[in-house]
């Protein structure tokens, strides 16, 4: 009997180490908050005063490499996972050139640590030189291990009017990744969206609640998906997808009337997002799954 008992108490105890939730901590170190998980960097939230916008950078997955990409050669605004919006009121917050538009943190508070989550408030302006700021927005960002194999980021953020905004018809609005090179399609990588549709030729203009794109690296396969949650405004928001590794739901490039989004003072444009971060393919990592567990929350 006493045998019987220390093997279940051995088998609980391996039980309860296979599914212990993983220790997330953030640091603030001079402009940007270094988030761990079990120790190990995952992700900066870079929030310096002499980048376009608030940004993270790196983005690593499991195999501990970053399955995004900073400053590609023909494209150097794409700063890895971010937020902004081009042709704002004639500005724009999301190009080169800081005299064009800036996206700037006012301030940044890590509201919970150490445990099984981190959480960071975070207020920002829109401002360029000569103009009067056309949008503050106020972002909540939780970071989460829901296992060894798959890690979370949940950006929200409230977006306020400060007067009354048009935004001119651009493919360059809101949330946005741009995925290492490695996972790209036309280095062998997989984009697939929730309705099975491949690449920037089946994505490209398709409402669709989520994209993943992945690919093999280290000779293991790993990616990320970008979920949109139901209850955004524009849900589901178009894609505007690209081979070479890009992928963005962006109402701002279908507007009404394919002119322009008006927006009116005082309105409020709250969205919410969920990046996972995962080993394997869409179908191993689940991303249907955590789809449909997501749009209940």
């Amino acid at each position: 009997m006493k045998k019987i008992i220390y093997f279940l108490l051995l088998a609980a105890a391996f039980h309860n180490a296979a599914f212990a939730q993983s220790k997330v901590t953030a640091e603030k170190l001079g402009d940007k908050i270094e988030i761990k998980i079990d120790g190990n960097l995952f992700t900066n939230y870079i929030l310096s005063g002499f980048e376009k916008y608030p940004f993270f950078y790196p983005v690593n997955g499991p195999s501990k490499a970053s399955v995004t990409s900073m400053r590609n050669a023909n494209y150097p605004h794409h700063s890895s996972l971010f937020f902004g919006c081009d042709r704002v009121n004639g500005g724009n917050y999301w190009q080169e050139g800081l005299e064009r538009g800036q996206i700037i943190s006012l301030w940044a508070d890590i509201i919970e640590s150490g445990g099984e989550r981190v959480v960071i408030e975070n207020e920002c302006i829109w401002r360029r030189p000569g103009a009067d700021a056309p949008i503050k927005d106020k972002r909540l960002i939780v970071v989460s291990a829901p296992s060894k194999n798959k890690f979370q980021i949940d950006f929200h953020v409230t977006m306020e009017m400060l007067m009354d905004v048009v935004i001119e018809k651009t493919n360059h609005s809101l949330f946005s990744g741009r995925v290492d090179p490695d996972l790209a399609v036309i280095n062998g990588g997989t984009m697939i969206n929730a309705e099975g549709e491949k690449g920037e030729k089946g994505t490209f203009g398709k409402r669709s609640p989520w994209i993943d794109c992945y690919g093999k690296r280290l000779g293991k396969i790993e990616g990320m998906a970008i979920l949109q949650h139901p209850s955004n405004e524009w849900y589901p928001a178009p894609w505007f997808t690209r081979d070479y590794g890009f992928f963005s739901p962006t109402p701002m490039y279908w507007p009404a009337g394919d002119k322009s989004t008006q927006l009116k003072k005082g309105e409020l444009i709250k969205l919410k997002y969920r990046v996972l971060v995962h080993s394997g393919d869409h179908i191993e990592a689940g991303i249907a799954q955590e789809f449909k567990k997501y749009q209940t929350e």
